[in-house]
């Protein structure tokens, strides 16, 4: 690429109640909301923003949350003429049992269809899908 450097370092996911769903994904990843505020004059009190960066030196990316005024939940699996996701969060952890217990007492879902063994997913309190893998 002639030198230039490219790096991920964050992902913004859009949302109904975008400051919700950080404190949501706050409890799921054992992080703090790093950033939060509210909604722009002649926005709905859900609406705003908010984020979680990554622990220094973590490697991790961090996570945006961004106001989506027409927020359809995404369909997973995918179904005709229904929105349907387009990315969704893996996390990896250590044992698949004990954090999809932690997954669901932070506020996620199971979803009723479940395509591996060493995979669990789950949606999170906007319709999200995201995956919990070992």
């Amino acid at each position: 690429m002639g030198g230039v450097r490219l790096r991920v370092t964050s992902v913004t996911i859009t949302a109904p109640d975008p400051r919700a769903l950080a404190r949501f994904y706050a409890r799921l990843l054992d992080r703090p909301v790093t950033t939060e505020e509210g909604p722009a004059p002649g926005e709905p009190p859900e609406a705003g923003w908010a984020q979680i960066r990554a622990p220094e030196g973590s490697g991790e990316i961090t996570l945006n949350f961004e106001y989506e005024r027409r927020w359809r939940p995404p369909r997973w699996p995918a179904e005709p003429d229904a929105p349907f996701a387009t990315q969704h969060l893996d996390i990896q952890v250590d044992d698949l049992d004990a954090a999809a217990r932690h997954a669901i007492e932070a506020g996620a879902t199971l979803a009723p269809f479940q395509p591996q063994e060493d995979v669990r997913v789950f949606f999170d309190p906007a319709g999200h899908p995201f995956c919990l893998f070992l």
